[in-house]
């Protein structure tokens, strides 16, 4: 139902993004996108290239008058580092990388496309575009949040610092987790998150970390069991890994149910009281067979630490063969908080085409007729 494509390099002159399969009608909240930019800026151990960006969207086609139309979304997103990179770009002078960092695309693609410099490579694979699917997942949140389903995220983990996840409704978790600059909910490990980011970045080093998205609201039966393809935890899985860093998702506490026989893990039904069915827990994540059961959706994500660090490792230079060492690209020393920003997005796209999938219809009116038959049939 939703189609989305994002073109533009790290130091070029944009980010650009087309999203296709919006509904007309919707009214769309320019701020509300860029607030999200904002935060995916920001962050603990963030980089100083986001001390130059200030990243806002121009939207350059699909709404008129400040809503959808019901054709492809244009979004725009400035590089402002474009500046320092303009004479050289155009000049073909672009600092080489012929020493490519492990952990990167650098080997795989430079190999892939013939290449003796990695520098076409990490000006596509870098984080840096990210930004356009904020803004694409920040227009998704307005779709969802239209049908009262709502998108957002926590850090739990940020090297070895664990937090302890308040057991309060995810709202709350939310606001608690907006508070302080790592996107943690538990009070007393924001100050050890900060103080292992601080010594991360005093030995050269970087940290990876988990955060956890959570979607509430969100009705019984998005998704499908009858192909492998349609199931929603497995588009979400594949969502959710294709965020630069990100090595690991599961849905629910997976790993943790994996240690228990089957009697402690799974959902049981009971009456909630008003005639229809509850669960006494939410250890699946929201998704059985690969549905969405009425339960919070759950998403956790584990993110390698940056492979750029100012501490160099082995390499060869693929132009003599010779052993190298990697040279210092500018970079985080972790961005877990802001990574957890894109996990959001991607969640929040996925059940959005979800939504839009199962609901059927071309404009918000007909989606919400959809919805309104759906919700009195239960």
């Amino acid at each position: 139902m939703l189609r989305l494509l994002s073109a533009g390099e790290s130091h070029g002159p944009c980010l650009t993004a087309i999203l296709e399969g919006m509904p007309a009608g919707l009214a769309v909240d320019v701020d509300a996108i860029d607030r999200d930019l904002g935060r995916r800026q920001s962050g603990y151990g963030r980089g100083g290239r986001m001390a130059i960006e200030r990243d806002r969207v121009a939207i350059l086609g699909g709404v008129i008058a400040g809503q959808t139309t019901g054709a492809p979304i244009a979004l725009r997103i400035e590089n402002r580092d474009w500046a320092n990179w303009r004479g050289r770009w155009s000049a073909g002078d672009l600092p080489k990388l012929s020493v490519p960092r492990p952990g990167h695309a650098d080997y795989a693609g430079m190999i892939k496309y013939g290449l003796d410099d990695a520098r076409p490579v990490l000006e596509r694979a870098s984080a840096r575009e990210t930004a356009a699917r904020v803004a694409v997942g920040a227009l998704t949140k307005q779709l969802l949040a239209a049908f009262d389903v709502a998108v957002g995220s926590v850090v739990v983990r940020i090297g070895a610092v664990a937090a302890t996840t308040p057991d309060l409704p995810a709202r709350e978790l939310w606001t608690l987790a907006e508070a302080n600059d790592v996107r943690c909910p538990d009070a007393e490990a924001v100050d050890e998150m900060r103080s292992a980011i601080d010594a991360a970045r005093a030995a050269g080093d970087s940290l990876g970390g988990i955060f956890v998205v959570i979607a509430t609201g969100v009705p019984i039966g998005l998704g499908s069991h009858v192909q492998w393809d349609r199931r929603l935890d497995c588009r979400l899985a594949a969502a959710v890994m294709s965020i630069p860093a990100i090595k690991g998702v599961e849905i629910g506490p997976a790993f943790e149910n994996a240690e228990h026989p089957g009697t402690q893990v799974h959902d049981e039904l009971v009456p909630d009281g008003k005639g229809g069915v509850a669960r006494a827990s939410n250890r699946a994540g929201g998704i059985e067979g690969g549905m969405t059961n009425g339960e919070p959706v759950v998403v956790r994500a584990a993110m390698k630490p940056i492979p750029t660090t100012v501490t160099p490792a082995r390499s060869v230079d693929l132009v003599t063969g010779e052993p190298a060492q990697t040279q210092y690209q500018r970079s985080d020393v972790c961005a877990v908080p802001a990574a957890s920003i894109v996990g959001e997005a991607m969640v929040a796209w996925v059940l959005a085409d979800a939504l839009l999938e199962t609901l059927g219809g071309d404009s918000l009116a007909e989606l919400k007729i959809h919805w309104d038959s759906r919700r009195r049939h239960g």
